[in-house]
C-alpha cells in the first residue's frame, strides 16, 4: 500500500524535475538570445564606428588634398589613430601641411611653368600655409592699424574706422577672388604683369605688361618704404617712452633706425630659401597671435572701457573738410592696410602645386586679416582714455597711447614690442615678394640693368642682387621725412594707389577681351563676371580718393604728394616706352634655350596663343617654343 504512495510521490518529484529542467532549458536559451542580440548590437555598432571613421578620414583626406595639397599613401592611417596610438607621428603629418609632402612631384609644377615660357630656376619650398604666410605677413594689420589710427581718429573716429574696415575688407576679398582666378590660369612670379600680357591682343600686349609692371613695380617699392618707416616711427616711439622722453625721435634718428631695419630685412633675405621658409612660419602665427593678445588684454583687463555706443557709432572729423569727404577718406587706414596681397602670385615659382596655392594663399590671407583686423580695431577704440590726448599724444602713436594708458609703462611696451615684431616680420615679406617682381620684370627686360637684377645667386637660390636693390630703393623713398614730415602720409597713399591700380588692369582687361582666359583649377564659374565687375568699380573708386588732400585749408606740408607720384609714374613709364621701350620690349619673354631652334635666351615673345590651357597640361613638358 505504501508503494503507489511512493510511486506517486516519485512521478510528482521526476515531473517537477522535468518542469524545472525545461523552465532552466528557457532561461538558457532566452539569455543565449539575448548575448547574440547584445553581440550582433555590438558588431552593428562597431561596423558604424569603423564605417564613421572610414567617412571621417575620407573628408579629411579630401580636404587635405583639396586645400593644401596632401595625399596619403595607402598604407598611411588615420590622422586620428595616429594621434591616439602615438602622438609623435602626428608631427609627421604636420609637417607634411607646411611643406613637407613626399607625395609631391614638383615635375608638374615645372611643366606648367615651362608650359607659360619660363624654366624652373627657383626653388620650390613653399607650401599653401606658407604661401598664405608671405601675403598675411605683408598686410600685417598690426604694422598697418598701428601706423595709422591716428589718421583714422581724425577722419571719422571709432565709427568710420569700424564699419570702414568691415566695408573694405568685403570689397577687398572681392578684387582678391578676381585676381586668384587669373593667378590659378597664371602661376608665375611676374604675376601682374604677365596676366595682362595674356588677356589682351597681341598689338596691345607690350604697352599694357609694360605700364602694368611699372605701376606694380613702384607700388611695391612705395609699400616696402612705407611698411619700414611706419615700423621706424614707432621704434623711436618705444625709445622716447623707456627713456622718459629724454630721447626723442627726431627725423636723423628716424632715417637712421630705418636703415639699421631694411638692413635686417636684407640680411634675412640673402640667407636662402630654407631660412626664409622657417622665418615665414613663425611670421604666419605671429601675424595672427600678436593683434590678438593686444585684443584680448584690452578687452579682458582695461583700465579704460568705452561703451558700445562710442565703438560704433561714435564720429569726429578734425579734417576741416565735409562729413562726407572725411568719411570717404577715412577709408585709406583700411585700404592701405589690406593691400600687399599679389605677394602670392609673385611667390608661385617657389610655390608647390603652384595653380592653387597662390590662390587659396591670396584669399585666405585677405579673410584672415579682415577677421582679426576688426577685432582688434574694436579693442583699441574700446580702451581710449581721452580722446584729444590719444590723438595728440607726444609718442605721435595713438596705439602706443592707449597701451600705456590702460597697462602702464612695463606691460605696455611689452605689447608695443609684441606688434613691433609683427611689423618687422611684414618689412621682412615686403622685401621677399618686391624681389621676386624685380626678378620676374628684369627677367624680361623691362628694367634698367636687367642683366643684374635677374641672376640667381646659385649658394642661396634666390634673386640676391634683386633682394638688395629693394632695400636700397625703400630707403631712398624715405629720405624726404627729413624735409617734410608728411612725406609718410603721401607714401603710403602712392604704395595703395599704384598697387590697385596693377591690381585691377589684369581684370578690366579680362572682362574686355575673355577670349584670351583659359580658366585654371580654381575658377569663379557664373561668378566670374560679375566679381570682376566689382572689383574694377572699387578700384577706380578708391584710386580717386586716395589722391585728395586730407587736411583743409591745403598748405605745402599738408599736401597729399601722392597725385605727384601717381603722375610721375605715368609719365615716367608713359615717356620711357614712348621713347624708347617701344623699340625693343615685347612683354614678357620665354627663357627656355632650345639648341636646335633658339640661339639666344630672351629672343621669342610670350603669346597667348602659345600659352597651354591648363586642360590641355599634363605631366609631360609641352611647349610651342
Amino acid at each position: 500500500m505504501c508503494w503507489p504512495s511512493n510511486g506517486l510521490k516519485a512521478g510528482r518529484m521526476i515531473a517537477c524535475a522535468s518542469e524545472s529542467s525545461s523552465a532552466t532549458t528557457l532561461q538558457h536559451s532566452e539569455a543565449i538570445r539575448s548575448n547574440g542580440k547584445k553581440r550582433a548590437e555590438k558588431m552593428n555598432h562597431q561596423k558604424d564606428v569603423v564605417e564613421y571613421e572610414q567617412t571621417t578620414k575620407m573628408r579629411i583626406d579630401h580636404f587635405l588634398a583639396k586645400y593644401f595639397g596632401i595625399e596619403e599613401a595607402p598604407h598611411q592611417k588615420s590622422y586620428f589613430s595616429t594621434v591616439r596610438k602615438n602622438p609623435r607621428r602626428s608631427i609627421m603629418l604636420l609637417k607634411k601641411l607646411f611643406g613637407h609632402d613626399e607625395t609631391y612631384d614638383k615635375s608638374t609644377d615645372e611643366a606648367r611653368l615651362h608650359a607659360l615660357g619660363y624654366k624652373q630656376e627657383l626653388k620650390r619650398s613653399l607650401s599653401t600655409v606658407t604661401n598664405y604666410g608671405v601675403s598675411l605677413s605683408i598686410i600685417s594689420i598690426s604694422s598697418g592699424i598701428t601706423s595709422l589710427f591716428g589718421y583714422g581718429m581724425i577722419t571719422g573716429g571709432p565709427v568710420v574706422m569700424v564699419w570702414g574696415w568691415l566695408i573694405v575688407s568685403i570689397f577687398t576679398l572681392i578684387v582678391g577672388a578676381a585676381m586668384a582666378e587669373i593667378c590659378s590660369a597664371n602661376p608665375t612670379s611676374g604675376g601682374l604683369y604677365f596676366w595682362t600680357a595674356i588677356l589682351v591682343p597681341e598689338s596691345y600686349k607690350p604697352f599694357a605688361s609694360w605700364i602694368t609692371g611699372w605701376f606694380n613695380l613702384i607700388g611695391q617699392f612705395a609699400v616696402t618704404a612705407a611698411i619700414d618707416f611706419g615700423l621706424s616711427l614707432l621704434i623711436g616711439s618705444v625709445i622716447s617712452v623707456g627713456s622718459n622722453n629724454k630721447i626723442l625721435p627726431k627725423p636723423r634718428l628716424i632715417i637712421l633706425i630705418h636703415l639699421i631695419v631694411i638692413l635686417s630685412h636684407g640680411v634675412s633675405n640673402s640667407l636662402g630659401p630654407r631660412s626664409l621658409r622657417y622665418i615665414t612660419y613663425i611670421s604666419t602665427w605671429w601675424q595672427v597671435f600678436a593683434p590678438l593678445i593686444v585684443t584680448l588684454a584690452l578687452f579682458i583687463g582695461p583700465k579704460y572701457r568705452q561703451p558700445g555706443t562710442f565703438i560704433f557709432t561714435h564720429f569726429v572729423n578734425q579734417t576741416g573738410w565735409s562729413n562726407t569727404y572725411a568719411i570717404l577718406i577715412g577709408l585709406l587706414q583700411a585700404q592701405y592696410t589690406i593691400s600687399g596681397f599679389d605677394a602670392s602670385a609673385h611667390m608661385t615659382e617657389e610655390t608647390k602645386r603652384a595653380d592653387t596655392a597662390g590662390s587659396h594663399g591670396m584669399l585666405l590671407a585677405i579673410a584672415v586679416s579682415g577677421v582679426t583686423g576688426w577685432l582688434f580695431l574694436i579693442a583699441l577704440c574700446m580702451g581710449i582714455k581721452d580722446y584729444g590726448a590719444t590723438v595728440n599724444t607726444i609718442t605721435e602713436f595713438p596705439v602706443t597711447q592707449i597701451l600705456l594708458d590702460n597697462f602702464g609703462t612695463p606691460l605696455g611696451l611689452f605689447f608695443i614690442v609684441i606688434l613691433l615684431v609683427a611689423c618687422w616680420f611684414c618689412g621682412l615679406s615686403s622685401v621677399t615678394a618686391n624681389s621676386r617682381m624685380i626678378y620676374a620684370f628684369s627677367r624680361d627686360h623691362a628694367m634698367p640693368g636687367s642683366r643684374y637684377w635677374h641672376r640667381i645667386n646659385r649658394r642661396v637660390m634666390c634673386p640676391l642682387n634683386a633682394v638688395w636693390l629693394s632695400c636700397f630703393i625703400a630707403f631712398i623713398i624715405a629720405l624726404p621725412y627729413l624735409r617734410n614730415t608728411t612725406a609718410y602720409s603721401a607714401v603710403t597713399s602712392l604704395s595703395t594707389i599704384c598697387l590697385y591700380i596693377s591690381y585691377v588692369v589684369p581684370i578690366f582687361w579680362k572682362l574686355l577681351f575673355p577670349k584670351y582666359f583659359h580658366p585654371g583649377p580654381f575658377n569663379l564659374g557664373k561668378w566670374s563676371t560679375l566679381i570682376d565687375i566689382i572689383a574694377v568699380i572699387w578700384v577706380a573708386f578708391i584710386v580717386v580718393l586716395f589722391v585728395l588732400p586730407p587736411l583743409y585749408p591745403v598748405t605745402s606740408t599738408n599736401m597729399n604728394y601722392a597725385c605727384v607720384g601717381v603722375g610721375a609714374v605715368i609719365l615716367g613709364s608713359g615717356l620711357g616706352y614712348l621713347l624708347d621701350a617701344r623699340k625693343w620690349f615685347q612683354g614678357p619673354m620665354t627663357n627656355i634655350a632650345d639648341d636646335a631652334t633658339i640661339k639666344t635666351e630672351y629672343s621669342v615673345p610670350i603669346s597667348a596663343d602659345q600659352i597651354l590651357p591648363v586642360s590641355d597640361f599634363g605631366a609631360e613638358v609641352i611647349t610651342k617654343f
